[in-house]
């Protein structure tokens, strides 16, 4: 297995601690039962800096560690490079312009993507960003192809993700990519999350569950994915909750920001990413497990949605042992 190498993390003064210990816990917490040798995390900044809550922290090394890495995270920036009028440090541009050349991987959470588009590197390119500040990354930088339906983009050499949790489902995908599927399914399930999240932005990370317990949509959302190997429809879903078809379809909306058909898709697609990952069925079986029906309706949702076919995906995200 080849060295993962090194990730250099960009410590910004001011920037938010949540998007930084994504980077941390996924690359900086070694876990050599899974992976011998773990990436080596270095911490860069221009000298003592304070997050946005408040920690300070003195990182052992300048931003001459992002110019050697083989991996460059940059997180969320400080909100006053983003809503404000301040511009990243020039130092930093220059570092990750460096990086950039010298043929690193540069990796952007959340509105870590305004410096990489700062640095001039997103020119041309696709990404992402969180929701909110999409229209802004377009505003402010309009060579820079802003997607924001999805959870991250892998563009080679540069992937950025969207806003906050999706950073990890980016840390999952990159360290799938260096040490395979079967470590970075054993690194979701130690930090309690999927291994993959369907769909974009608006239908997982705005509001994915009801917002409230009063919702009642809760037991009904889970009842559904334990049968989504049945045909179901939007009145039976609507009887199960108690409910008219159309008052559910409100409900459904307000807490989950989709229709109840189109969140069974996605449900339904999620399961058949978990089948083609962790099990051998034939490709017509997992379209009978996951609802999906035969072989060629799998086959055409699964290719619209993932972008490559059911077979090709097992090629590359399922592990198999000899």
């Amino acid at each position: 297995m080849k060295a993962p190498g090194t990730v250099a993390v960009a410590v910004i003064d001011g920037m938010p601690m949540f998007e930084l210990s994504i980077a941390c816990e996924t690359f900086g917490l070694e876990r050599l039962d899974l992976a011998d040798p773990w990436y080596e995390l270095r911490l860069a900044a221009s000298g003592p800096v304070r997050t946005r809550n408040g920690f300070a922290l003195t990182p052992p090394y300048g931003l001459d560690a992002l110019v050697s890495a083989d991996t460059v995270v940059v997180p969320a920036l400080p909100g006053v490079y983003v809503d404000g009028d301040a511009r990243p440090d020039a130092d930093l541009l220059d570092a990750l312009r460096a990086a950039h050349d010298r043929g690193a991987r540069l990796v952007s959470f959340c509105t870590g993507a305004f410096a990489l588009a700062a640095a001039g590197l997103l020119d041309g390119r696709t990404a992402t960003t969180h929701w909110m500040r999409a229209d802004l990354l377009r505003a402010r930088h309009p060579r820079v192809r802003v997607d924001a339906s999805v959870l991250y983009v892998d563009d080679g050499d540069i992937l950025t993700s969207a806003g906050r949790s999706a950073g990890l489902d980016l840390c999952l995908h990159v360290i799938r990519q260096d040490l395979g599927s079967e470590v970075a399914n054993q690194v979701a399930r130690r930090l309690v999350v999927q291994a993959h999240r369907p769909g974009g932005q608006a239908l997982y990370i705005q509001a994915p569950m009801p917002r409230t317990e009063g919702d009642g949509l809760a037991p009904v959302l889970q009842w559904a994915t334990e049968r989504l190997h049945r045909p179901l429809t939007v009145a039976q879903l609507a009887r199960q909750a108690g409910l008219s078809s159309r008052t559910l379809a409100r409900r459904f909306h307000d807490a989950t920001g989709t229709t109840p058909l189109r969140w069974l898709h996605a449900q339904r697609l999620s399961r058949a990413r978990q089948l083609l990952e962790s099990t051998d069925l034939p490709v017509d079986r997992v379209g009978e497990e996951c609802g999906l029906g035969s072989a060629g309706n799998l086959r055409h949702h699964f290719t619209r949605a993932v972008g490559v076919t059911p077979t090709e995906y097992r090629r590359a995200f399922h592990e198999t042992r000899t």
